[in-house]
């Protein structure tokens, strides 16, 4: 299957690798600068050894061609914010300042300065910084970041590849600058901002760049034909400057549709596409375009997003129909590596078996080297890897860790009404009121409270044997008094038990349900220095005992106010979880939903008579083309219904979602039917409630007036502000008054300071409301 110029083709490539080191290494020194025990300068040196390490290790696995430039003391969508002069003009005077802490006050805000805005990285757990901009916005090149990285792995005798947010998805990513008119469009600045990108590729090209890799994953999305001219427009003019390095065009997450044929025949170099899952119908598309003519192909046949080995033999085949496509093919990942875990190598604790079922950025890497090799001197060249693949693979699909007839049984039996509340919202709300007695622009919390020191030391204490499970249960007993203790003090109307036993919201019923395989080391950056270890969804699901029971009835016994019972809804649990690939993901979704419409009942049955199942990965998983969009979200709400019908009228069903662009779901959010929605809004100035609003959205809602992503305190008339503008979309008697998201990341300082401001603003607006 291999020919002579395949041989000369074929290299392996990545498109970007986990930025935070074996041991997270990144995060500690990010953490500690802000707290003043690392200078800068041992960050830097901190950031520069990361660096290198990844590069020797791609170098060593048998990668041709490693990138630089992906790497971010916080998020590359901010870096290119930095390399294009983008600087909010808030933030201008502390960045001119000195230039690192201006960079993380617009990453996490001061005291006195609002941060920019976090959402999510398309359909990914990853949150970027939105770019702030108008119509005066203006552009300087500062390429300083990736003309320094690329010297560093040049320097190492590398082959290297800088990879840059490319100027579409830049400006289709960016929202208006506050004070803006809500409909200036930021691509309109897209000739204003391609003379600064072809100033950031001479200075690479004179810094020794063959290559550069400019991003355009936004072009996957549905696109307008304006858009699409705009997108032609800026690789015509890029593609044309006379001083510049080769470029590749990449995009990845889905299929790229009509911008395919616009890119084939753009003056570019090289294409990169992504070939796994939905973007599959890229290689039909590519060929009818007439493919990529005396162009580079880079093929991601790898999944960058995902944990399960490949399928060898079926990416060869890929690769081999893809060589008459292009003048030469190369072997990539779908995607940066960095939506993944480092090493499997690092886990002890899944049978070895089953972890010859993974591959993280490590193995991926390994695997695009293979699968490279194998393009260019055949098959023989990679026998043994291909018999050994094809163990795994059988391996998996025979084992009965994932296949349980119990659960599948149970899930066949599910009829319609199952997923359905009766009566009607209206009814519910009445006898809800009526049990609950709650004030007017009732306050509550998300859930968590602050994951303190001394509590991840106790669990680290448990693990390794120092306490036993008696003296660990204490710990999250007094943990729990002081939370009900201080909410009660605070006047809080519906309390929460602060979640101090949970590690995390997905992990935490993971490890208590069946199917699940739980890291010890799979973090995955979700913002900034905050890492998740997903889990893994390796088969079915059942819930074998109650969850959360226990402790939220031992917080309902120490007050008589109301305890929310606090679960994770089913979307959620497969959205943060690296979700197994043998089975429809509704199928997955509503064998969750079960197991949770148990927890549910349980909890309802202890007396709890307010319960919240998060859901803030709903949007996030949303297809990123529209006509894709339709079944997923049919499946999703019944996924949640499933989990949340069957309790009594009076039982009041919260949801939460945050960190999104919510406008795009609004009417799905509807058809969750919970009784309660609380969502993000304090850094977009509650415009999800307008959003509400505007589709005539009838029940209680709670748009967050307290960005908990940021270290600043708001003050009581920040606070009541918000709370007036809600009131302007979302009448009095149906609006809450919450923060953005858990406070798990907070200090228990800024979280008093920050809660007992947010209840005296409710208190304010209550009284102004009854003097009106």
């Amino acid at each position: 299957m291999t020919t002579k110029s395949a041989a000369a083709a074929a290299r392996a490539t990545v498109y970007g690798y986990p930025r935070q080191g074996r041991n997270r290494e990144l995060k500690k020194a990010v953490e500690g600068y802000w707290k003043g025990r690392v200078t800068a300068e041992a960050l830097r040196a901190t950031a520069a050894e990361l660096r290198r390490t990844n590069w020797l290790q791609l170098a060593d696995a048998g990668i041709d061609e490693v990138p630089t430039g992906d790497f971010s003391y916080y998020d590359h969508v901010l870096d290119t914010t930095v390399m294009v002069g983008a600087i909010p003009e808030r933030h201008r005077a502390a960045v001119a300042g000195d230039a690192l802490d201006g960079y993380f006050a617009m990453a996490r805000g001061t005291q006195e300065v609002a941060p920019l805005e976090m959402t999510k990285w398309f359909d990914t757990n990853y949150h970027y910084l939105v770019p702030e901009l108008g119509p005066d916005s203006a552009f300087t090149a500062d390429s300083a970041k990736q003309v320094g990285e690329l010297k560093e792995a040049l320097a190492l005798g590398l082959t290297a590849r800088p990879v840059l947010v490319g100027p579409v998805t830049y400006l289709l990513l960016a929202k208006p600058a506050p004070g803006m008119p809500a409909d200036f469009e930021p691509l309109t600045l897209l000739d204003r901002l391609l003379p600064v990108y072809a100033e950031v590729l001479a200075d690479l090209r004179a810094a020794g760049a063959e290559w550069v890799q400019l991003d355009e994953p936004a072009l996957v999305q549905d696109r307008t034909p304006a858009e699409l001219n705009a997108a032609e427009r800026a690789y015509r003019d890029l593609g044309g400057l006379a001083d510049r390095p080769k470029l590749l065009v990449a995009s990845y997450f889905d299929r790229l549709g009509e911008a395919l044929p616009m890119l084939a025949k753009a003056p570019v170099d090289g294409l990169a596409l992504d070939f796994t899952g939905a973007a599959a119908a890229n290689l039909d598309a590519l060929a009818s375009a007439g493919g990529l003519p005396g162009k580079r192909l880079v093929a991601g046949v790898v999944n960058g997003r995902n944990v399960w080995v490949n399928d060898l033999a079926a990416s060869l085949s890929t690769l081999g129909t893809l060589l008459g496509l292009a003048d030469r093919v190369d072997v990539s990942a779908s995607c940066s590596l960095l939506h993944v875990p480092l090493d499997t190598a690092a886990e002890r604790d899944i049978e070895p078996q089953i972890l010859r079922w993974l591959a993280f950025a490590r193995q991926k890497s390994a695997e695009v080297v293979t699968l490279a090799r194998g393009l260019a001197r055949g098959t023989d060249a990679i026998a043994a890897d291909l018999a050994a693949n094809r163990a795994d693979l059988a391996s998996r699909a025979d084992s009965p860790v994932t296949h349980d007839p119990a659960v599948r049984a149970r899930a066949s039996a599910v009829a319609e009404t199952d997923g359905r509340r009766s009566p009607s919202y209206a009814e519910r709300a009445a006898a809800q009121r009526a049990h609950l007695g709650l004030p007017l622009l009732p306050t509550t919390t998300i859930g968590s409270f602050p994951q303190t020191g001394d509590l991840r030391a106790a669990r680290a204490d448990l693990r390794a044997g120092r306490i036993d499970t008696a003296d660990y249960e204490e710990r999250i007993k007094a943990e729990i008094k002081e939370v009900i203790s201080f909410q009660e003090k605070t006047g809080i109307d519906v309390l929460v038990h602060g979640e101090p036993e949970r590690n995390d919201m997905v992990q935490y019923f993971a490890e208590r349900l069946t199917g699940y395989l739980a890291t010890q080391h799979g973090w995955v950056q979700s913002y900034g220095t905050r890492y998740v270890r997903p889990p893994i969804l390796a088969g079915d699901i059942s819930r074998p005992e109650p969850m959360t029971v226990r402790w939220t009835s031992y917080a309902q016994s120490l007050t008589e106010k109301p305890v929310k019972g606090m679960l994770t809804g089913p979307v959620t649990m497969l959205a943060w979880s690296f979700v197994r690939d043998d089975q429809p993901l509704a199928d997955t979704a509503h064998q969750v939903a079960l197991a949770l419409r148990d927890e549910v009942h349980d909890l309802e049955a202890a007396g709890t008579s307010v319960i919240q199942v998060d859901e803030p990965a709903l949007r996030e998983t949303l297809p990123l083309r529209s006509a894709d969009r339709a079944g997923y979200l049919d499946w999703a709400t019944e996924a949640f219904r499933l989990t949340t019908s069957g309790v009594r009228p009076d039982t009041q069903i919260h949801t939460h979602m945050c960190y999104a662009e919510f406008g795009d779901i609004v009417q799905a959010i509807d058809d969750l039917d919970a009784d309660v929605i609380s969502l993000e809004a304090a850094r977009s100035r509650m415009q999800v409630a307008h959003e509400l609003a505007a589709h005539g959205y009838p029940r209680e809602a709670g748009p967050g007036v307290w960005d908990i992503h940021s270290p600043r305190v708001p003050s009581t008339d920040e606070a009541a502000e918000l709370l007036r503008t809600g009131l302007k979309a979302i009448p009095a008697e149906r609006l809450w008054v919450n923060p953005d998201c858990g406070l798990k990341t907070r200090a228990w300082p800024e979280t008093r300071a920050s809660l007992e401001h947010l209840v005296t603003a409710a208190r304010t607006i209550r009284d102004e409301l009854s003097r009106s």
